[in-house]
């Protein structure tokens, strides 16, 4: 069976994307860093990293997944540019 490479698009700065969007739906909402944190059961100072440094800091996808649910909008959201 012959394979080949097929050419795709992918954002490299895509978790730059996320980041400034959980700040965004987050602001929406009107729930601050602290709230958010509280209600995921992170540190405080971790959500504020990932939101500040742009997602340098890094996030889990279950960490994504419950900021999706307390701030009541589907994950997708997170991804769009």
């Amino acid at each position: 069976m012959t394979t080949f490479k097929r050419d795709f698009t992918f954002n490299d700065n895509i978790i730059e994307v996320v980041a400034r969007n959980v700040r965004k739906y987050r602001k929406m909402a009107g729930i601050t860093q602290e709230q958010l944190a509280t209600d995921i059961g992170i540190s405080n100072d971790f959500l504020r990293r990932f939101e500040t440094t742009f997602g340098k800091e890094g996030m889990s996808l279950n960490t994504l997944y419950k900021i999706s649910i307390v701030l009541n909008i589907s994950m997708d959201k997170f991804f769009i540019e």
